[in-house]
């Protein structure tokens, strides 16, 4: 609910704290005090339209900060959760409005955006009035109430999953059609593309392998000559190996008579042998690496002619042969086989259409049921709002031929005001003093459900007195006892219902050169004053003021 609403320098009003509870508000004042630039400053905290001209002569911007208590599963609150924001504790809506148009938002001090902010004040808040038509005029939000009086959310959830599941399924079997279709129409060339290319087999890296081999190849080649030069000197006829082997046998007889003088030659000699056999050892290895057949070069380099000529030819790069004759042999497939896989995906869409069909028209029952339902409770609240000879009807049209993930109900909300006369949407039928008081009615039998925490009913009396505006002020009394009512009236028979009665007054500043809204709550003695003037005008009799105590005794029974 609506805990607190702060004003700062907007329009008439410089500054207002105003502190509200649960149960019926009524705000009321002479005309012209300031209560609809009240109403317009809440409405711009909860994402209503922005303007220039809500800032206050003089101020550079204006601020409007309403905070609500909220509970964790609140709608309101899932939104936050979504959009990565701090839900925690109470929820704090503020608006900036800046002289030059622009404006700011703001939830628990975190910078959101304009539909973010719109989101969560609709959640929150209803602001009803005789020209406010933001819950009446849209049909989905007709059957979204249904569904809720009804209490057919689980069920409506359901569906959606069914049609998602009817959407996929149809999904598949287009794309499979097309794909079909599409193969079919160059089936020819399918095939004999999709046989070269399985022929000549390309494999991803192809290319890079082999011109990698093809220079290896070449490159040692060129080399070949020089490595079996090295190694002639180093192991061949003329190698210094045996000499030198021969020599350090020679020493090693002597190695006994002087060893000092022999042993550092004959270490030294050994040496050097052990590094000849290991560079004829390494001149080997190079020999055999750099060996190769001529055929293999020419196989590697009639392959990468093939392969460049086919990526020629299908327009494609080396690499993305291998691809291209997955895609063609697939492509195939879905010619030979796509037969059998057409007919298993017709049947998994004809059996999700089925599912849904049944679940719809099991719902549109349910509705229809419903209906019945809700006329009749939002006729009994019809005869004491003055509206006795007028019929509520809720309009339940079933089309299977424009399903939807909501089913295949249109529910529209239909009124007559008198009899003989003809039926027709609410919105078009019923004036603004009678739609108010249908709106009250419908509001009192969905009171908990389908109804946000605050409701704000903005002068729906107006036009009424006596025994309507007491029924009135009576259901919005009964209506305040599930969810959050604020009311601007000019009725004292519903200003005496109040839990909260606050008077918007106009106040003098700057020996009158400027005057500033003003909200005062009123207790007991106050009230039954306001209730007064509201009753006798200007001039407050003695009657009047016996008339309004006679209100607050009913009102208290």
């Amino acid at each position: 609910m609506l805990a607190r609403l702060s004003i700062r320098d907007i329009v008439l009003i410089e500054r207002l704290d105003i502190e509200f509870a649960s149960g019926l508000a009524v705000l009321t004042g002479e005309t012209g005090a300031g209560k609809s630039i009240l109403l317009d400053a809440f409405a711009l905290a909860l994402g209503g339209r922005g303007d220039a001209g809500l800032v206050r002569h003089g101020a550079e911007q204006g601020q409007v900060t309403a905070t609500f208590e909220v509970p964790s599963n609140h709608p309101a609150a899932i939104i936050l959760r979504d959009n990565g924001l701090d839900d925690a504790g109470e929820m704090i809506l503020r608006r900036v409005q800046l002289a030059d148009g622009r404006t700011r938002a703001f939830i628990n001090d975190q910078s959101i955006s304009i539909q973010t902010l719109k989101a969560v004040g609709a959640a929150l808040v209803e602001i009803h009035g005789q020209h406010d038509e933001r819950a009446l005029v849209d049909a989905a939000t007709h059957r979204r109430l249904l569904d809720a009086f009804a209490g057919l959310d689980k069920d409506v959830a359901a569906l959606e999953a069914l049609w998602a599941e009817r959407r996929t399924a149809r999904t598949a079997l287009d794309a499979h059609r097309v794909g079909m279709e599409r193969a079919a129409r160059e089936a020819d060339y399918l095939r004999h593309a999709s046989d070269e290319l399985k022929k000549l087999a390309p494999k991803d890296g192809e290319e890079t392998s082999l011109a990698e081999r093809r220079t290896a190849m070449m490159q040692g080649e060129k080399i070949a000559g020089d490595l079996r030069d090295a190694q002639e000197a180093v192991s061949g006829n003329h190698s210094p190996i045996a000499a030198l082997a021969a020599a350090v046998r020679r020493l090693e007889r002597r190695a006994g008579n002087s060893p000092t003088l022999v042993e550092p030659a004959v270490k030294a000699i050994d040496t050097a042998i052990n590094a000849l056999e290991e560079a004829d050892q390494h001149l080997t290895a190079a020999l055999i690496a750099a060996d190769f057949d001529p055929s293999e070069l020419e196989r590697i380099e009639e392959r990468l002619f093939a392969l460049r000529a086919a990526a020629r030819k299908y327009s494609t790069p080396v690499d993305g042969l291998a691809a291209l004759a997955a895609k063609y042999a697939a492509d195939v497939a879905l010619i030979d086989a796509g037969a059998g896989q057409l007919q298993q995906l017709e049947q998994a869409a004809a059996d999700a259409d089925k599912r849904y069909d049944a679940a719809a028209a099991k719902l549109s029952a349910a509705r229809t049921k419903a209906a019945e339902k809700l006329n009749k409770a939002v006729n009994a609240e019809l005869a004491p709002l003055k509206l006795e000879r007028a019929k509520f009807m809720t309009q339940v049209d079933a089309d299977e031929t424009v399903p939807g993930p909501q089913g295949i109900d249109r529910v529209e909300f239909w009124v007559q005001t008198n009899p003989g006369t003809r039926p027709g949407p609410m919105m078009k039928v019923a004036s603004g003093g009678e739609l108010s008081r249908f709106l009250l009615a419908l509001k009192v039998v969905l009171s908990d459900r389908g109804s946000a925490p605050t409701l704000v009913f903005d002068e729906i009396d107006t036009g009424v007195g006596g025994a309507v505006a007491d029924a009135i002020g009576a259901r919005l009394s009964r209506l305040a006892a599930k969810v959050q009512v604020m009311a601007v009236t000019h009725a004292p028979q519903v200003a005496a219902r109040a839990d909260q009665h606050l008077l918007i007054s106009k106040a003098a500043l700057d020996k009158g050169k400027r005057v500033a809204t003003r909200v005062n709550a009123l207790a007991d003695d106050h009230r039954r004053e306001e209730i007064a003037r509201m009753l006798a005008g200007a001039e407050i009799t003695a009657e009047a003021r016996a008339a309004a105590d006679r209100l607050l005794r009913a009102a208290a029974v």
